[in-house]
C-alpha cells in the first residue's frame, strides 16, 4: 500500500511544478484547430518572427505545407529563409552555446511547448510583455518575470509603458459607469502596426499554430473517437441482446 501512495505521488509532482511555474492568472482560449486560415496564419507569424530563434526539431515543414494545404512553391518562398528543403526538420543556424552567452539561456525548442505550458498560457505569455529599464532586454513579461526573450513582436503590438492586465476581467465602475481593464494596456510607450483586438487574433493564431503542432494527431484523433463512440454504442446493443438469450434459460 506504500509503495502504491508512494508511486501515485510521483505521478502527480510533474503536474503540481508545472502548475506553479506560474502564479499569475492567464487569459482563456479556446484553440480551433480544424480552422486552417488561423493555422496558416499562425504558420506565417511563427516562421517570420519565431523561428529565427527558437527550432522545431521534431517537426518538417513537408507535414506543416501538407496539412495546410499550401502549394510547395507558395511555401518554400514565404516561409523557408534558409536553405532547408520543405522536407527538412526545422531546425535553426545559431549555435546553443552563443545563444546561451546572448540571452543567458539558450532559447528552447517550441515543438512540444504548447503540451508543457498550455494554450492559456502561451497567449497570455505572448500578449504580456511590458517596458523594464531594469532588464537586459529593457522589457519584462507578467507571466514570466525576468524573462529573457526580448519582445520580437513589438512592431506588431507596440510596447507597454506598464504591466499588462493578463488574466483581468473587464468590470464596470458602478459611481462612474466607465469600463474597467477593458484593454490589456492603458499606456503605451510606442504603438504598433496592429491595434489591440488585431493583435490579440494574431496571437491566437500564433497559438493555435503551437497547439497543433504539439500534436498533430490529435485533429485526426478527435474525428476519429466520434466513430469509434458510434461503433461501441451499436456493438453494446448486440452484446446486449445476445447475453440475454445466452442466459435466458439458465433463469
Amino acid at each position: 500500500m506504500k509503495k502504491l501512495l508512494l508511486f501515485l505521488a510521483l505521478a502527480v509532482l510533474p503536474t503540481l511544478a508545472m502548475g506553479a511555474s506560474t502564479s499569475h492568472p492567464l487569459d482563456d482560449i479556446s484553440p480551433a484547430l480544424s480552422d486552417k486560415e488561423s493555422l496558416q496564419r499562425g504558420a506565417a507569424l511563427f516562421t517570420n518572427y519565431c523561428l529565427g530563434c527558437h527550432s522545431m526539431e521534431y517537426m518538417r515543414h513537408k507535414h506543416i505545407q501538407e496539412y495546410l494545404e499550401i502549394p510547395v512553391e507558395l511555401y518554400a518562398e514565404n516561409l523557408i529563409f534558409n536553405d532547408q528543403g520543405v522536407g527538412d526538420l526545422m531546425k535553426i543556424a545559431m549555435p546553443k552555446e552563443q545563444a546561451g552567452n546572448w540571452f543567458g539561456q539558450a532559447p528552447p525548442d517550441l515543438t512540444l511547448e504548447a503540451r508543457l505550458r498550455g494554450a492559456d498560457w502561451i497567449y497570455s505569455y505572448l500578449r504580456g510583455f511590458y517596458q523594464d529599464e531594469t532588464r537586459p532586454m529593457g522589457v519584462n513579461n507578467v507571466v514570466f518575470p525576468n524573462v529573457g526573450m526580448p519582445h520580437v513582436l513589438d512592431k506588431l503590438q507596440g510596447l507597454c509603458a506598464e504591466e499588462p492586465k493578463i488574466g483581468s476581467r473587464p468590470s464596470m465602475d458602478p459611481l462612474s459607469g466607465n469600463v474597467k481593464n477593458g484593454t490589456v494596456c492603458g499606456e503605451w510607450v510606442f504603438e504598433g502596426s496592429m491595434d489591440p483586438a488585431e493583435f490579440d487574433r494574431a496571437m491566437f493564431d500564433l497559438t493555435n499554430f503551437l497547439v497543433y503542432v504539439g500534436e498533430p494527431a490529435q485533429v485526426v484523433r478527435k474525428e476519429l473517437g466520434i466513430y469509434v463512440l458510434i461503433f461501441i454504442a451499436i456493438f453494446f446493443v448486440f452484446a446486449y441482446l445476445l447475453n440475454r438469450e445466452y442466459w435466458k434459460d439458465v433463469h
